[in-house]
This record gives structure tokens, C-alpha cells and sequence, in this order.
């Protein structure tokens, strides 16, 4: 049996724009501070000698706390507060990447494993930080009075265009003035995110109202917490085939940005052209996504779906081959494209299908799981270069990504997605009853 959440309540009064904007410029200044780390400390890595194998550990430390946090993340989401969790998130991250060039000055040269410790701290909240402002979306759209699949089409954009503008500059900047230096850049966006969120009242993101607890421990108590996260994606289909997809697509594309793309163009010394391609890349997801949320809702959202991650998978296969750059720039840009519609419509399917005041840990569920390949993949790839080449190891990623977006063709559930509503309202915080698969609704978020 699934899950429905029926639409409840309709924004009253005139549209409030300004919480939706908060969000998307927080969204832009972070995404935009950790494009500009994915490049510059695989760079710095790897200038100082540490070759392929220690860019790909530089990759896998920020990844890793992604795995151990990102479940947690989702349980402190709904109970801390989701304007609360952003800015400290953000905070945490600024202070740790200052951390890099502050200390380069003290000590004279910062070695390979304190640069992964500072990365590792630095990521350590980001899944709070991103799943906070997630969880905002759909009250910040319903007080915009905006459908909410054009909010999401707009929320990825802005993902897009952080991930193009973030790795650009970071190129641009290793360049100008060096790879410690462009740290400063990084630090002053995450202060930036920081501040817009606290500023601004964005509904649904306050403290949560005081509840009564159980007399077990904390531990149990964030243990009770995600099994509900876990209850809701056992009982949905649709909801456990929209986590796939996500999980998929993000565990076997992440090595290819993060770790071999780097190493391509390091083995280049042309960072201009690193920072280009992605932020080629960057701009196709930007346009798809806009492209979704503007006349996505003229076709089966199913279809588009399968043809987005289908399509955007073989767009990479020519990358195998280490093509002329031209040629690297027309495909990273088809697929960037159709990599655009399909968070939009993931995202569509958590926020019609999952009660609001569980919305915080699923998607740290979610998110975990995406990640959670990560390291793996990351530490794989840069000893792959290092054993085979970095042709062999664009073939065996390249073919996981194509692999994976196939076995999307196979997920029928996919077909709900058709069917889920569309509009100004914000999904009521009680879920639909599911027999004993999931527990009482608790009281909402404070709005």
C-alpha cells in the first residue's frame, strides 16, 4: 500500500517571495563554496605531488562524513529546526576551510593529511545544510503561491548554477593567485548562506513545537526516529524508486567530476579547461532544469524521467575515448542537459508522497544512501588511474553510469509520478494511515 498526502493547506494573503529567494540564494552561496573545494583541493593535492591516488583520498574524505552524518542529519533536521541546522551547518564549513590557508601561513606548508582531515570537518555538516533547505522548499513555494514543480525546477537551476559558477571560479582563481588562496573565496560564501538564513523568516523553518518524548534515551530516540524515515520508504513504491534513482545517479557520477576530470587536465596543467567543461556541464543541468519546471508538465513525467537519465548516461560515453576538447564540451554539455529534469522530478515525488514533519530524515536517508558509494567510488578511481590509466578508468565509470541509468527502464512505479498533484498547497504534516507501518503523526513544524 502507498503513501498519499493529500493537498492541504492553500497559502492565504498576498505571495511572500522573499523565503523562497532566502533559500535559493543560501543554496547558490553554499553550492557555489563547495564547487569551488571540489576543484581547488584535488588541485592542491595534486600540485604538491600527491598524485591521482591522494586527489582521490582528498575526494573520499569529504565524502565520507557525508555517509556517517547524512542520515543523522535528516533526525536533527525535524527536531532542531531546518532554518537552525542551515546556518550552523554553514558556519562549520566556513570555519574549517579558513582553516587551510590560516594554517598554511602558521605552519609554512600544510601536508596531505591535514589538508583530508580539514576537508572531512569541512563536509561534516553539509548533508544537515542541503537537507534543511530541501525540507523548506514546498512551504517556501506554497507562501510564494508558486506550483511546486516549477520550484523545483528553479531550486535545481540554482543547484546547476552553483556547481558551474563554484568550480569556474575555483579554476579561475588557482590560476590568478594559487589554490590556498582561493580558499578565502570559499570562506566567504558559506559566511554569506549563513546570514541570509538567519535573517529571514522562512516558513516551516522555525524551532519545531515542544513535543512529549518517551522516557528512552537519546540514542533510541534518533534510532525511533529514522526507522519512521525507513517506514515511509518501505511503504511507498513510488518513494523507493525515486530514492533509487537518486542514489544511482549520484553514486556513479561523482567519481568522474570529482576525481578524474581533475586528473585529465591536471596531466594537462590547463585548469581554464577543467573549470570550463564543468562549468559547460553545470550550464546544460542550469537550462534542463529551467526547462522542467517550464514545460515539463506537458509530458508524462515518467517518460521524461527514463529518457533524462538514459540519454545523459550515453551522452558521457565519449568521454571513454579522451576525445579532442571541442568534443568533451559537446558532450558534457548534452549531458548536463538531461541531467537537469530528473532531481526536479525526484524531488516532486519525496514532497507530494512524504509527510512534512518526516520530510527532514527521509531525505537524510535518501541522501546517506547517495553518498555512501562515495568514498568507494572516489578512493577506487584514483587508484584505477594509477594502476590502469586514466583511459580504463573513464571506461569502467562511464559504463557504471549507463548501467545504472538503465536500470531505471525497469522501475514501474515510476509510473505514479504521472499522477502526483500539482500546485500552490503545501502537503498536510499527517500522513495518510498505512496500517502499522507508520507511527502516529507527531505535531508540525512550527510555522
Amino acid at each position: 500500500m502507498t503513501t498519499t498526502v493529500p493537498a492541504g493547506r492553500t497559502a492565504v494573503g498576498p505571495p511572500r517571495r522573499l523565503p523562497l529567494l532566502a533559500v535559493e540564494a543560501a543554496t547558490l552561496l553554499s553550492g557555489t563554496a563547495n564547487g569551488v573545494t571540489s576543484v581547488v583541493l584535488p588541485w592542491l593535492v595534486l600540485e604538491r605531488g600527491g598524485g591521482a591516488a591522494g586527489a582521490g583520498l582528498v575526494a573520499a574524505a569529504t565524502a565520507l562524513p557525508l555517509v556517517l552524518t547524512a542520515v543523522l542529519a535528516g533526525v536533527v533536521v525535524d527536531r532542531v529546526g531546518r532554518r537552525r541546522v542551515s546556518v550552523v551547518s554553514d558556519v562549520v564549513s566556513a570555519a574549517a576551510v579558513a582553516a587551510i590557508p590560516l594554517l598554511e601561513l602558521a605552519t609554512g606548508g600544510l601536508g596531505l593529511g591535514s589538508v583530508v582531515a580539514l576537508a572531512a570537518l569541512g563536509a561534516l555538516l553539509d548533508p544537515a545544510g542541503v537537507t534543511a533547505r530541501e525540507a523548506m522548499l514546498p512551504e517556501a513555494a506554497a507562501a510564494a503561491r508558486l506550483p511546486l514543480s516549477r520550484v523545483n525546477g528553479v531550486h535545481e537551476a540554482v543547484w546547476g548554477a552553483a556547481f558551474f559558477i563554484g568550480p569556474a571560479v575555483g579554476g579561475v582563481l588557482i590560476g590568478l593567485v594559487g589554490a590556498v588562496p582561493a580558499l578565502w573565496a570559499t570562506t566567504g560564501a558559506f559566511v554569506l548562506s549563513a546570514v541570509v538564513v538567519a535573517l529571514v523568516r522562512v516558513p516551516g523553518g522555525g524551532r519545531p513545537e515542544s513535543r512529549a518524548e518517551s522516557s528512552a534515551g537519546a540514542v533510541r530516540r534518533v534510532l525511533a526516529d529514522t526507522a519512521e524515515g525507513i517506514a515511509v520508504l518501505r511503504a511507498d513504491r513510488l518513494v523507493r524508486c525515486a530514492a533509487a534513482v537518486a542514489v544511482l545517479v549520484s553514486a556513479t557520477y561523482l567519481p568522474i567530476s570529482a576525481v578524474l576530470l581533475p586528473v585529465l587536465f591536471e596531466q594537462q596543467d590547463a585548469p581554464g579547461r577543467l573549470g570550463l567543461l564543468l562549468l559547460v556541464m553545470s550550464g546544460g543541468w542550469v537550462l534542463g532544469s529551467l526547462l522542467q519546471g517550464a514545460v515539463g508538465h506537458r509530458l508524462p513525467r515518467s517518460l521524461v524521467l527514463r529518457v533524462a537519465t538514459v540519454g545523459a548516461s550515453l551522452a558521457l560515453v565519449p568521454f571513454v575515448a579522451l576525445p579532442p576538447y571541442p568534443v568533451l564540451l559537446g558532450c558534457g554539455a548534452l549531458a548536463g542537459l538531461l541531467f537537469g529534469p530528473i532531481n526536479p522530478l525526484v524531488n516532486l515525488a519525496f514532497q507530494r508522497r512524504v509527510p512534512s514533519h518526516l520530510r527532514g530524515r527521509v531525505l537524510g536517508i535518501v541522501a546517506s544512501g547517495a553518498y555512501a558509494a562515495g568514498p568507494v567510488g572516489h578512493l577506487a578511481a584514483g587508484l584505477l588511474v594509477d594502476g590502469t590509466g586514466l583511459r580504463t578508468a573513464f571506461a569502467v565509470f562511464v559504463g557504471a553510469v549507463v548501467v545504472a541509468a538503465l536500470s531505471v527502464l525497469v522501475l514501474r512505479p515510476l509510473r505514479e509520478l504521472d499522477d502526483l498533484p500539482d500546485g500552490e498547497e503545501t502537503p498536510v504534516a499527517s500522513p495518510v494511515a498505512v496500517g502499522p507501518v507508520l507511527p502516529e503523526p507527531r505535531t508540525p513544524a512550527a510555522r
